[in-house]
């Protein structure tokens, strides 16, 4: 069985724990490594062409934005061609309750007819919002299987809960 994980995640300055912090790694790229660790997954980050602003409030402003216009924001390169690919482990931070624009560019050009969609989110609060509704329709012909919803400031204690999660 071959598995690969599509993810977004940001470091630098975050809401974390309930205050602004500046992390060396992403919240949801935590929760990707134990994922690879326990599977073997191949890896792909999706990454906007044009970065976020470096501050959380003038980033969160910008994603606010490109929710409210359903934008579909250019990212770097593209996974391209998934069929190779039995499972498909999808992780995010929610964004305004859903997932992150450049991870909507990314889905929407995906065929996931017949593919196992394993979907993780990080979140301060809002646990999966709509997301799980949204990759439904961004999935289409895809078994959802049931979301890991892990608090970014539980990220570092929560390998045993991903491995259990992952053996489902």
């Amino acid at each position: 069985m071959s598995n690969l994980i599509i993810y977004y995640s940001r470091e630098g300055e975050n809401y974390f724990g309930g205050e602004l912090k500046n992390i060396e790694k992403g919240n949801t790229e935590v929760i990707t490594d134990y994922i690879q660790e326990f599977t073997g997954a191949d890896l792909f980050k999706v990454e906007p062409k044009v970065p976020y602003p470096e501050s959380y409030m003038e980033c969160t402003e910008v994603a606010k934005k490109e929710r409210k216009d359903d934008a579909r924001p250019e990212i770097k390169e593209s996974v391209g061609d998934i069929s190779s690919y039995d499972t498909i482990y999808i992780g995010f931070p929610n964004w305004w309750g859903t997932l992150p624009m450049p991870m909507w560019t990314q889905l929407e050009q995906l065929d996931f007819s017949g593919k196992t969609v394993k979907p993780f989110v990080t979140h301060e609060g809002s646990g999966f919002g709509r997301s799980l509704k949204d990759l439904d329709d961004l999935c289409k012909g895809a078994e959802i299987m049931n979301g890991l919803s892990i608090p970014g400031a539980n990220v570092y204690n929560s390998k045993d809960t991903v491995k259990l999660w992952v053996d489902e």
